[in-house]
């Protein structure tokens, strides 16, 4: 069975992609989730990451970090996680890569913090990344949902990378357009989502550093 090795629910915006994926997508593993925040934490990490960072996937004698390369590693010993149409993949594909390496402004202003409810006002650049990010869902639901509730049909990986972008617009109240706003109810009411916000609220760690 796979071990996943994950981050504090509450802050770990990386783990939780990894995470609702596996758990959407009915795949076993057992959860292994080192607290971000102890004197010992670098330390217990680096011994199961050669990144020192989480997520990190072990597969018997395989070791695979990133949430990235989980997702990919994950997609060829499980159909159905990314789109089968090859047009709709490729889109799927450049919106996860858009998401792994972009939206710094975001991430910087709106970090992680489930338990959190803020109203600051966006920046700028925060606010170019939010339009940018309602413009995807809506392009995605639109060209490629079907009718359904997530971005090409079934919740795959293109939907699991936006899972902590979802929670940072609930913690600091983020208006979106309908589409867009349908999308984010959607996502939360997934039952990993809720299974992850659930256990989040019930952590006692403070954050010390985002990881």
């Amino acid at each position: 069975m796979y071990a996943l090795y994950i981050g504090n629910k509450n802050y770990s915006s990386w783990s939780l992609r990894a995470w609702v994926l596996m758990r959407a997508a009915g795949i076993a593993f057992q959860e292994r989730m080192i607290s971000l925040y102890l004197a010992d934490t670098p330390a217990r990490i680096r011994a199961i990451s050669p990144s020192g960072r989480v997520p990190c996937l072990h597969d018997g004698g395989t070791v695979v970090w990133d949430t990235l390369a989980i997702a990919e590693y994950l997609a060829e010993r499980h159909s159905g996680l990314w789109p089968a149409d090859a047009t709709i993949r490729a889109w799927a594909r450049c919106i996860v890569a858009e998401m792994h390496s972009g939206f710094s402004a975001l991430r910087e202003q709106f970090s992680m913090d489930l338990k959190l409810r803020d109203s600051r006002s966006p920046s700028r650049e925060t606010q170019a990344d939010i339009a940018r990010i309602e413009a995807i869902w809506r392009e995605g639901r639109a060209r490629f949902g079907g009718g359904g509730a997530f971005l090409c049909g079934n919740f795959g990986i293109v939907d699991a990378f936006w899972c902590p972008v979802v929670f940072r617009f609930r913690s600091y109240g983020v208006s979106l357009p309908d589409a867009a706003d349908a999308y984010m109810k959607a996502m939360l009411s997934l039952p990993a989502m809720r299974e992850w916000d659930e256990a989040a609220t019930r952590e006692p760690d403070v954050q010390a550093q985002q990881q």
